[in-house]
């Protein structure tokens, strides 16, 4: 059985772009407990809470249950629940997994493939991350889920795996950056050490994961910090193309002013002549799927006028 081929094709809720992240939330978080303890199985009780606070940082922000996943990622073949009356999930609802004692884990034939193939862990851990989420966050997801990726992915050979995936293009960045005249769009910076940049991404408006391309309309060039910020939706991109800040923000520093808070309202430092500007169909995509909160006062106007 290729597992590869079936983690990376999980059925998920879609309704318009919609953002789904439930089930390969679940089982990026069953693959770091299966690292630390192979037998081990995963009471819903427990999961709940986990699950949920994973959500609410790497989902969009609409509230969801983690119920929804713990009960559908079994239809995949790659999880199993069982409760106080034996094999088989009680349904999604709540109440039911709580009163029941569900517990989850890895599919048996799945447990058995790991065990013949430990690096198995770590390409099923590269897919999910790679289909589901931009790179910036996929050393946040890992420390999450208590994921030692380097470890896992000990052994394995580039490009063996099989499965049929997207490729992104190598030329992003450059294009990017030079579309930006290699200074961030938010706040300018332009750090370099001697003829190479230092600190400056291209980041996706939407999403590599969820079908953005890699093209200028759908790019900033941001620094480390604010590409971070922008992939957790903290800072965002408003009518006018001017930076919004989410009023869910919280940074009592002075540093944390003058690096997030006083973007509100600023105008995106733009593309070089000839370059297209962020697309609005882009733009939206991230308002509605990632920016957190609703937009705080501008304060750019009174501050920096």
């Amino acid at each position: 059985m290729d597992w590869l081929d079936r983690v990376a094709r999980l059925r998920r809720w879609t309704n318009n772009g919609v953002r789904a992240p439930h089930k390969p939330l679940l089982l990026l978080y069953a693959l770091g407990s299966y690292q630390r303890d192979a037998g081990g199985e995963l009471p819903y009780s427990a999961v709940e809470k986990e699950l949920k606070g994973l959500l609410a940082e790497y989902g969009p922000s609409h509230p969801t249950t983690p119920a929804y996943p713990f009960h559908h990622l079994v239809s995949d073949g790659v999880w199993e629940v069982r409760t106080d009356r034996g094999p088989g999930s009680p349904g999604s609802g709540v109440g039911l997994l709580r009163s029941s004692g569900a517990t989850g884990r890895l599919a048996p034939g799945l447990r058995a493939a790991l065990g013949e193939e430990p690096a198995l862990l770590g390409r099923m851990a590269r897919v999910l991350l790679d289909a589901h989420f931009p790179s910036s966050l996929h050393a946040d997801l890992c420390k999450a889920v208590g994921l030692d990726l380097e470890q896992a992915e000990t052994g394995i050979v580039s490009g063996a795996d099989g499965a049929a995936r997207r490729q992104r293009d190598r030329r992003m960045r450059e294009l990017i950056l030079t579309a930006y005249e290699f200074q961030c769009a938010f706040c300018g910076y332009d750090g370099a050490i001697g003829a190479s940049t230092v600190g400056l991404e291209a980041a996706h408006v939407r999403w590599w994961s969820h079908d953005g391309p890699d093209e200028v309309d759908n790019g900033l060039c941001l620094c480390s910090l604010h590409h971070k910020l922008f992939d957790k939706g903290v800072p965002g991109l408003g009518e006018g193309r001017r930076i919004t800040v989410s009023d869910r923000f919280v940074g009592r520093s002075e540093a944390s002013h003058r690096h997030v808070l006083a973007l509100s309202g600023r105008p995106v430092i733009g593309t070089q002549p000839g370059r297209p500007p962020v697309a609005n169909r882009r733009r939206e995509w991230h308002a509605r799927q990632v920016f957190h909160g609703a937009p705080r006062e501008p304060v750019y106007q009174s501050q920096f006028a």
